[in-house]
């Protein structure tokens, strides 16, 4: 491999570090060319620096533009903001990209394959919020202010028809809550219409639907949908909601991607409880290096290692607890690189 790319590696907490060592395992065996700069973040950096995004991991990423994460605990107490959260907004990734995909077939649902790209840093997640005191009630009301722009909203809608076009997909779904919310997701509704008019209608389908509705479909029906593109706080529950069609959160990989950053991460918790023990499952983590790797212009390796990932699971019926199998995290990564080392 010619040149080497530099990437900030944050193995994170509980579990973190045990599916990060196997997704480095199976990059290594790809050959992949990462040049890791090691960081701490969450409740480790919070105890060794003082803060869980201490400031050489922000430099780290500053410097690379590139990082793979595992997952973050938040220090509870001493007033300690989402770590995620704050590396959303100091390097303004406005797209969280969630791809929901069948990999182990047999459950509820088969055959899924979906696209949810989600406004990252507007909507109600900006925190504009307070109480209101009623006689001796400090907390009789509560307030939120959530705020959508014109300009954010056509960044991330930008993003959604180039990706969705780029990687052969046939539809766009704006999902909104315009009927009520006319200001907050009509403003996001009516920019990707212009949008569509201006630049998409002769490239790429696209239609609408509201939340509520969505969701409803998206049990009853998911096949008919393909890229859903929506706002902060519904993108969050419907990510959510089709990682489930799919089987769950251990089989679901992000991606916040932004102007001047791209951080690619599995979206389930730091699982503290089985932490240490080999239990548990690191597909997540190896699906979001795929992704990294897509987004690196490397798709042989990413090929590569999703289809090393599915023939594991299901030829090999090498799977840990979470999946009904009986491997621990070590020998799941065992028979994943050798598969890309047969592969």
């Amino acid at each position: 491999m010619s040149q080497t790319i530099p990437a900030t590696l944050i193995p994170g907490d509980g579990i973190g570090p045990e599916i990060v060592d196997a997704t480095l395992a199976a990059l290594d065996a790809l050959g992949a060319p990462f040049e890791w700069d090691r960081q701490i973040a969450g409740l480790e950096g919070a105890k060794a620096a003082g803060d869980p995004l201490p400031a050489a991991t922000l430099a780290s990423i500053r410097r690379t533009r590139l990082a793979l994460k595992g997952p973050l605990e938040t220090p509870s107490g001493g007033g300690y903001r989402s770590s995620n959260v704050r590396l959303r907004e100091e390097f303004k990734l406005y797209a969280n990209l969630r791809p929901a995909r069948t990999i182990v077939p047999g459950g509820r649902y088969d055959n899924i394959d979906l696209v949810i790209v989600r406004e990252n840093l507007e909507g109600l997640y900006i925190g504009h919020e307070h109480y209101i005191q009623i006689d001796d009630d400090p907390h009789a009301v509560a307030m939120a202010t959530g705020i959508n722009t014109r300009q954010g909203g056509r960044r991330l809608l930008e993003f959604a028809f180039e990706h969705a076009i780029a990687t052969g997909r046939k539809k766009v779904t704006i999902v909104h809550k315009a009927n009520i919310m006319k200001a907050l997701t009509g403003i996001f509704l009516e920019t990707a219409q212009q949008m569509y008019e201006e630049k998409y209608k002769d490239r790429i389908a696209m239609d609408a639907v509201i939340i509520d509705a969505c969701a409803m479909k998206l049990v009853l029906n998911p096949w008919q949908f393909d890229v859903l593109v929506t706002t902060n706080l519904f993108g969050d529950i419907l990510s959510d909601l089709t990682a489930g069609l799919v089987g769950g959160l251990g089989l679901a990989p992000g991606a916040n991607i932004g102007a001047d950053a791209a951080i690619f991460e599995a979206v389930h918790g730091s699982a503290p409880d089985i932490a240490g023990k080999g239990l548990a499952n690191p597909t997540a983590l190896l699906l979001a290096a795929a992704m990294m790797l897509d987004h690196c212009r490397l798709p042989e390796q990413a090929t590569r290692l999703r289809r090393a990932i599915a023939d594991t699971l299901n030829v090999d019926q090498v799977r840990t607890g979470d999946l009904g199998g009986s491997a621990s995290t070590a020998a799941f990564s065992r028979a994943l690189n050798a598969r890309i080392a047969n592969g």
